[in-house]
């Protein structure tokens, strides 16, 4: 694994608005270029989570990390379409707005499948996917808070009565390693009702990942794109024996695992990460 260059560009902050929803974003790089490295956070995330590597990746390409729907400090309304297409209509509307013509994704958690469906949309804008402990994943199966998030009224009860304490809990229980405290913080911050219930309404839409397999992996396949794979090994939710899967989507894929790391590896070592996806986008926009 090479060393990742310490060199950081400016962070900004801007918003776009797409069918009346907000999705404020941060950016770093050149702001013209129609090619751009594009992260995308899951569930309980935001663009907050990327601002280290947007400086990294802002100092040779443009990149971008928008707040999705219901999530960070965008927009949480309540007709929004809280289902992987229409996160995935919505980040089309975002890069439309923004000019980007082609995508170097980088995804976590529930980015993924917002991702990899806008991808498959639109497969001759995908330039190359990086994919953070998540993936094409056949026989997945749900995860325990997953299940619960997904059953009515336990699910609203069990979001009623989230404490700060017990959601730290939860969150440090997904790596041996612990998140920083104030990446904990945030994340209970911004957790609102209204994130609460995009949170129950794209669990409860979504049909097991599992079976994104059939639908998108002989597309991927054939588009055989630049990948890397990075995966905390401790992770609770998406265990590791996925990541050797993905070469079977992405033949190509470089896979990097984190022996000490969970769910959320760039917040429980980000060097390691930025040492693994900064030569790899250094590599694709070059």
């Amino acid at each position: 694994m090479r060393a990742a260059t310490t060199t950081r560009a400016d962070v900004q902050k801007g918003e776009v608005i797409f069918q009346g929803v907000r999705s404020p974003y941060l950016a770093s790089g050149d702001r013209q270029s129609e090619e751009a490295v594009v992260f995308l956070h899951g569930n309980p995330g935001s663009s907050e989570d990327w601002r280290d590597l947007l400086g990294r990746v802002g100092a040779f390409a443009r990149a971008v990390a928008p707040d999705m729907p219901g999530f960070g400090q965008a927009d949480k309304p309540e007709d929004f379409n809280y289902t992987v297409e229409g996160y995935a209509r919505h980040l089309d509307g975002i890069l439309g707005h923004l000019g980007i013509e082609r995508a170097h994704l980088v995804l976590h958690d529930f980015g993924g499948p917002w991702g990899l469906t806008w991808a498959a949309q639109h497969p001759q804008r995908l330039a190359s996917v990086a994919l953070i402990n998540i993936g094409i994943m056949p026989g997945y199966r749900w995860h325990s808070l997953a299940r619960i998030w997904r059953t009515p009224i336990l699910g609203e009860l069990f979001q009623a009565t989230t404490t700060r304490f017990g959601f730290g809990f939860l969150i440090q229980r997904s790596s041996p390693r612990g998140l920083p405290r104030a990446t904990v913080d945030r994340m209970y911050r911004d957790l609102d009702w209204g994130t609460k219930r995009a949170v129950l309404r794209l669990y409860r839409a979504t049909d097991n990942p599992g079976r994104m397999a059939d639908v998108l992996g002989p597309l991927f396949r054939q588009l055989d794109v630049p990948a890397l794979v990075i995966w905390g090994a401790a992770d609770p939710f998406v265990p590791v024996h996925f990541a050797e899967r993905q070469r079977a989507f992405f033949p190509r894929a470089q896979i990097v695992i984190l022996e000490e790391s969970g769910h959320w590896p760039f917040a429980d070592d980000p060097e390691a990460v930025a040492g693994a996806l900064i030569p790899f986008l250094q590599k694709q926009t070059q």
